[in-house]
């Protein structure tokens, strides 16, 4: 795992937030919804059959934290969970939280509008409730 990079691509849109067991996670820039990244820390995974069992368990275990902590972030009612990859194939989990009143609900997020980038200082708040989080 020690040479893992995440795709370029991730730059555009989201920020480095933390770094847990297995993943490697990013905050999405988009002050719409509540919205973490999970990106396993596993060279060349594209599928989840690319990890082992062991590591899909954490990924499971991490997806599951990962939403407990899109749920203090925001005013949140569902979670919207997926490893979609048409953009980026990469590995990676999109963990978001939505409510009823979010503009875009019921429809998926995903390529939806153009995101509103979170202030800097609420992105500063956000980033370190997200570094601390357990």
């Amino acid at each position: 795992m020690s040479q893992f990079r995440p795709d370029p691509a991730f730059e555009a849109g989201s920020v480095a937030a933390a770094e847990w067991p297995l993943c490697h996670v990013r905050l999405q820039d988009d002050a719409r919804f509540p919205w973490l990244i999970l990106i396993p820390r596993v060279e060349g995974a594209v599928e989840l059959a690319d990890l082992s069992a062991e590591q899909r368990a954490a990924l499971m275990e991490e997806t599951v934290r990962a939403g407990a902590l899109v749920q203090r972030l925001g005013p949140v009612e569902k979670l919207n969970v997926g490893a979609i990859g048409n953009v980026t194939s990469q590995l990676h989990v999109h963990v978001v939280g939505r409510r009823r009143d979010d503009g875009l609900w019921p429809d998926p997020v995903w390529g939806r509008g153009p995101a509103v980038p979170y202030d800097p200082a609420e992105r500063a708040r956000l980033l370190e409730k997200i570094g601390g989080a357990r």
